[in-house]
């Protein structure tokens, strides 16, 4: 089978596109699937891009979708020929004990779905959303389920509340996209013109271009009659946060998920205290909240927006396209 690894000690130029022995039948509890595609996160980026980010000769990518072609005994879940998604957290199935670090996670710590074929346990997927092609599954592993799990499981998002999301990466598509079907008014920011039609299109009630308007926490006010938004969506990271501290509510919960301006900085913790919102980090999810997230995403009538779509053997070229940060929505594989 084909697959995409990255050579030590990393970095784009790295990456190789190699012929591995296909893997094993499945044995009792796993399955075998046919992985037709992937999709870039900037975690993924990361691992690929950062000098001795992982072992050598990882297979990356975290996200994967595909069709399953065979079963091990003792499974009752899946059937061959289903479509379905991989899980961030292979081993995280439920509950509050949530994993630290990226020690068991596909494309990091272990080998993930750039390739054609794995054999995993039956645990490290959920269906697929009926009608949904292997793209638009693929993009549910990280950004649609880092999405949910902000609005839904820790936010507990609820209809008539407003909803803050930054910028026009996958997650925070998904966010608008999952606020506005759940009832919610949705601000989004960018610094692109075009990107603003879009997102209105999308259904963004207000868009703040944060180029020229540098203050947006106070322009997220003023379109909130002083109120705020009670759910930030903070993909930014240290640069950002106190903007979105000062557009929070009173009472707002802000999931802090980014670190796309760097991995430390100063918080104003009065502003934060006097407003007595809840900053809660968080990666991604469990398998239960996937399962949750796809019995929803069925009842939706939208699809996730995909930017462009690249085969697997141009997954370096797609990188670069994801690091050009002119992307609106999520880069794909498709193979």
């Amino acid at each position: 089978m084909k697959a995409i690894q990255l050579a030590a000690p990393g970095g784009l130029e790295h990456i190789q596109l190699v012929e591995l022995p296909s893997p094993a039948a499945p044995a009792a509890g796993e399955i075998q699937v046919r992985i037709h595609a992937s999709s870039l996160n900037y975690h993924d980026l990361l691992v690929a891009s950062q000098p001795n980010a992982t072992a050598d000769a990882r297979i990356l990518m975290a996200d994967g979708a595909g069709t399953i072609t065979a079963i091990g005994a003792g499974v009752h879940e899946f059937a061959v020929g289903d479509a379905v998604v991989s899980t961030f957290f292979p081993q995280w199935l439920s509950g509050r004990h949530v994993p630290s670090d990226f020690a068991m996670v596909p494309g990091d710590g272990v080998d993930g779905f750039a390739r054609e074929s794995v054999t995993m346990p039956a645990t490290a997927f959920t269906n697929a959303p009926k009608g949904w092609s292997h793209a638009e599954a693929a993009t549910l592993t990280t950004a649609g389920l880092t999405a949910w799990r902000a609005l839904v499981v820790d936010g507990n998002l609820q209809a008539g509340q407003t909803v803050l999301v930054l910028g026009t990466g996958g997650v925070s598509i998904f966010a608008l996209q999952m606020a506005k079907s759940m009832g919610a008014r949705v601000i989004a920011t960018t610094s692109s013109h075009i990107k603003a039609e879009k997102l209105r299109a999308l259904g963004a009630d207000v868009v703040i271009n944060y180029k020229d308007t540098p203050e947006w926490g106070n322009a997220v006010l003023a379109a909130t009659a002083g109120r705020g938004a009670d759910i930030v969506v903070e993909v930014g990271g240290p640069d950002t946060l106190a903007q979105s501290i000062r557009a929070g509510a009173v009472g707002a919960h802000i999931a802090l998920i980014g670190v796309l301006t760097g991995f430390a900085g100063t918080i104003p913790t009065v502003e934060l205290m006097r407003k007595q919102q809840t900053l809660k980090g968080l990666i991604v999810g469990s398998r239960e909240h996937q399962q949750d997230m796809v019995r929803a995403l069925e009842l939706f009538d939208w699809k996730p927006v995909i930017d462009s779509r690249y085969p697997l053997d141009h997954l370096a070229a797609a990188f670069a396209h994801q690091a050009a940060g002119q992307h609106f929505g999520k880069v794909c594989l498709e193979f």
